[in-house]
């Protein structure tokens, strides 16, 4: 029987569930603290908690709905974690060092509809949402990796920009922020939390209202509706004005900035009068906004795109500030690895699907 994750329920969906199963409203403050505080691995190890109420959570929870199940580990300290869940589906999971801090990426669906077409998440469409549990659980592996090397280090950010869309998943994504914000969960800062998005108008609204005060980010990737329909399939459901609209209701309501995602894909939508149609596009809300320029990771599916070249990128870096808009060029992690978000699970489900093939050997 698939159980649920215990790392799925807020403190107060706890203390609503204690009573109802015959145990203490009282007890959930102490499971969390095991849970978020001591970290153990089993509900076994909560050795103050009555085993009446510890066998109750045990019937209908699980603390292991993820496995290990492919790690990769890169010379600039990147890892990146393909973890099954317990229906069989794969997502990935990554650990990233910077120089502020330890920032952990996590997915939200298992494949995406977005359709991007220059992205390995899109390659598998979506099957299904992550619940709340599944989400925080990466974080959680990670961090116990982190306990086991004994260093003492601690996840200090975390970015929803994985495989899926997060505005498709939305409640489960805000519970999943309401339990890592907590100061009795991860106790992360909401500042030190992002949310990226391809830009569903509606959500961005309803994020807006949410008042959850962490930072959001957009991808964009396009200054215009005709290129971005190219590039992102999504824009012709959304097109750019509804999304600005979006945009200003969100600055309006939280008096936030976003962040507006950027990949550069070699003459495609990287020259120098794409920046300039970028920037007056985003010129009357030049205070609020910034623009963070990625280089493009290629995706052996994706070979009509290529990495734009390093003085396309400082060409289009340099439009920008020219024309007032703050903008930065990512700094990368894991080139030495599947480095492209999805590439690592999409080329390990095309080599067990290759491995089972009739007449080769199925390597599990």
């Amino acid at each position: 029987m698939i159980k649920s994750s215990i790392y799925g329920l807020t403190l107060e969906q706890l203390r609503d569930w204690l009573p109802e199963h015959g145990q203490k409203k009282s007890r959930a403050s102490r499971i969390w603290e095991w849970l978020y505080q001591e970290r153990v691995h089993d509900f076994t190890e909560m050795t103050d908690v009555r085993q009446e109420c510890l066998d109750v959570i045990s019937e209908h929870f699980t603390m292991n709905s993820l496995s290990e199940h492919v790690k990769q580990e890169s010379a600039d300290g990147t890892v990146k974690f393909l973890l099954r869940m317990q229906d069989g589906n794969l997502i990935e999971t990554v650990l990233m060092r910077q120089k502020y801090g330890l920032t952990v990426c996590v997915t939200t669906q298992v494949g995406c509809n977005i359709g991007c077409s220059f992205c390995a998440s899109g390659l598998i469409k979506k099957s299904r949402d992550l619940s709340g549990g599944e989400i925080v659980e990466q974080i959680m592996h990670v961090q116990q990796y982190l306990d086991a090397a004994g260093q003492g280090e601690r996840v200090t950010n975390v970015v929803v920009m994985g495989i899926g869309e997060p505005f498709d998943n939305f409640q489960n994504m805000t519970d999943f922020i309401e339990v890592i914000k907590h100061r009795k969960g991860l106790a992360l800062a909401a500042k030190r939390i992002t949310v990226s998005t391809s830009g569903l108008p509606d959500k961005i609204k309803e994020f807006a209202d949410s008042n959850l005060q962490v930072n959001l980010a957009i991808s964009l990737h396009a200054p215009n509706n005709e290129l971005r329909t190219h590039i992102m399939k999504i824009n012709r459901a959304f097109p750019i004005e509804q999304l600005m609209d979006a945009v200003d209701y969100y600055l309006a309501t939280t008096n936030k900035r976003i962040m507006f995602e950027y990949i550069l894909l070699r003459d495609v939508n990287d020259q120098r009068e794409h920046a300039a149609e970028l920037a007056e596009l985003l010129s009357s809300r030049k205070s609020m906004v910034s623009i963070n320029l990625i280089p493009y990771n290629p995706v052996d599916e994706h070979s009509q795109y290529q990495r734009s070249t390093e003085e396309s990128i400082l060409g289009f870096y340099d439009t920008l500030k020219k024309n007032n808009i703050n903008a930065t060029v990512r700094m990368e992690h894991g080139t030495d690895i599947d480095a492209a978000c999805g590439q690592l699970r999409s080329k390990q489900m095309k080599n067990n699907a290759t491995e089972s093939q009739p007449g080769r050997l199925a390597l599990g």
